[in-house]
This record gives C-alpha cells, sequence and structure tokens, in this order.
C-alpha cells in the first residue's frame, strides 16, 4: 500500500522505466550525430561524383537532398521510438491527455514549409547554372539518328559519325568549356552521360540552337554516354563515348580531318540492307 502523501506506485514505476529508455535514445541520437558528422569525405549514396564541372553542382545537390531526407527520416524515426518506449501501456488508466497545443501545431507546420523552400531554392540555383550557356571554347553540332551518333565541328569541319556497335567518340579539350547543340534527324532520342550527371532530349522539328547546353570536364579520361529513349529497334545498341584529353592533343586531333566520312543517310541505309554493325 502507498504511504500518505506518497506518489502512486505505478507512477513511480513509469518514472523509473522512462529513465533508461531516454538514455538508451539520446545515446542513439549522439551515435547516428557522430557518424554523419566524423566522415572526412561525405558518401555518394550511389551517385556519380560527377566528372564536369556543373556535374558536380548536380551531385552536391543530390547530397544535400539526400543527408536532408536522413536528417528528417532520423528525427521522425526517433520521436515515433520515443513515443513507442515512453506512452507504452503500463496500467488500465487512461494517460493523461493534451490537445490544441498551438506551439507545436505551429512548428509542425512551419518546419516543413521552411524545408521544402530551402530545398526549392538550392534547386533553382544549381538548375541556372547547369544549364548556363555562355559563349565556349569548342562548340560541337551533335545530331542523333537511328541508331547512331553524329559529331561535327563547325570551327574545323570535323566529322565523326558511328552506329552501333561501332560507336563513335566524341573529343574534347579538358578544362575548357564545350558547348553542345542537340538535334535529331528522326525520332526522339536521349543524350545521356552518366559520369556527367547530364542527359537531354534529342528532339525533331526542334533546332540544335534551340536544344543548347555546356559542360566543362575537368580530367582526362573516356567516358560512356547512350540514348535513354526507347527511339527503335536497335535502341540498346545506341551507345557513344566522350573522349578528354588535354587542350593541346585536342587541337591536333580536330584539325586532322576525316576522309571518307559516310552520312547519316548512308549509314541508316546501311543498317537496314546488314543490321547493327554489318
Amino acid at each position: 500500500m502507498d504511504q500518505p502523501g506518497a506518489a502512486p506506485s505505478h507512477d513511480r514505476h513509469a518514472r523509473s522505466s522512462a529513465g533508461p529508455h531516454r538514455r538508451l535514445l539520446a545515446v542513439a541520437a549522439v551515435l547516428v550525430t557522430g557518424l554523419t558528422l566524423s566522415g572526412c569525405q561525405l558518401p555518394t549514396f550511389g551517385a556519380y561524383r560527377g566528372s564536369t564541372s556543373q556535374g558536380q553542382d548536380a551531385f552536391k545537390l543530390w547530397q544535400f537532398f539526400f543527408i536532408t531526407g536522413i536528417i528528417v527520416g532520423g528525427f521522425v524515426i526517433l520521436l515515433i521510438l520515443w513515443s513507442v518506449f515512453r506512452y507504452r501501456r503500463r496500467s488500465d488508466e487512461m494517460p493523461k491527455q493534451t490537445q490544441y497545443h498551438t506551439g507545436v501545431e505551429i512548428l509542425y507546420t512551419v518546419i516543413p514549409i521552411v524545408i521544402v523552400l530551402v530545398l526549392f531554392a538550392f534547386t533553382v540555383i544549381t538548375e541556372n547554372k547547369v544549364d548556363a550557356t555562355p559563349p565556349a571554347d569548342v562548340t560541337i553540332r551533335v545530331t542523333a539518328f537511328q541508331w547512331g551518333w553524329r559529331f561535327y565541328y563547325p570551327a574545323t569541319g570535323k566529322v565523326v559519325t558511328g552506329e552501333t556497335t561501332q560507336a563513335p567518340q566524341m573529343v574534347v579539350p579538358t578544362g575548357q568549356s564545350v558547348q553542345i547543340m542537340l538535334g535529331s534527324a528522326d525520332v526522339i532520342h536521349g543524350f545521356y552521360v552518366p559520369a556527367f550527371n547530364f542527359s537531354r532530349y534529342a528532339q525533331p522539328g526542334v533546332t540544335a540552337s534551340q536544344q543548347r547546353f555546356n559542360f566543362t570536364v575537368l580530367h582526362d579520361g573516356v567516358y560512356r554516354g547512350q540514348c535513354t529513349q526507347l527511339c527503335g529497334l536497335y535502341h540498346s545498341l545506341m551507345f557513344f563515348s566522350v573522349k578528354a584529353v588535354p587542350p593541346a592533343q585536342f587541337q591536333v586531333w580536330v584539325h586532322h580531318l576525316s576522309k571518307n566520312q559516310p552520312s547519316i543517310s548512308q549509314l541508316k541505309q546501311e543498317i537496314q540492307a546488314n543490321g547493327p554493325g554489318g
């Protein structure tokens, strides 16, 4: 029997059992925060780090979104666990009921709105940087067709054309701004380089000057590219690559004119007659 003036036994039990759970949740929160902030380099969260300056901007936005999701999701999970352990059933007595807490209601309404506005603002800033098309050091007209690619360098007349298993290679200078003027000779195609964190439609009926984008490759190397829009029988074989080389090496390459480069119509006729790579 409880002594006069003493707290009921079930209340004492609730306070004594709630203490360890609070400490457990506090320790879990400290561990999660420490693991999140202790790394010297943030993880990629499954994305490419970006081989272009624009791709790195997109990657940083992806990291920011992912970390924000982890923080919000972790906070919600902690609240759920705290509610489960703190207010689990201990007796048949009805727990204390609270409602119409104006401050809390304002808080959980305003905070999500602020988070969305911040994410939206960073998205707009990043998109404007990625989509900016100032004058570039090199311009390349890229034409997609069933099922290949044509890369034309207007400044020198250099042309590279290839289809399906003979995937063409677009050569660009490292560290210099490159402007792509993208077009399609037939149906909708997709210009996609995974390492660049970039994809853009090549749409028929839209002039190449209306489908422009810039990128600056940061490191020498060869980067895989492909069509991302289902465009016909051999869509899955519609590959290309981007090779980034030092500017001096690029100048030597781009001034060496190719001989007997087939036209798009000739390549299409060969594909229809022999199949891909025939």
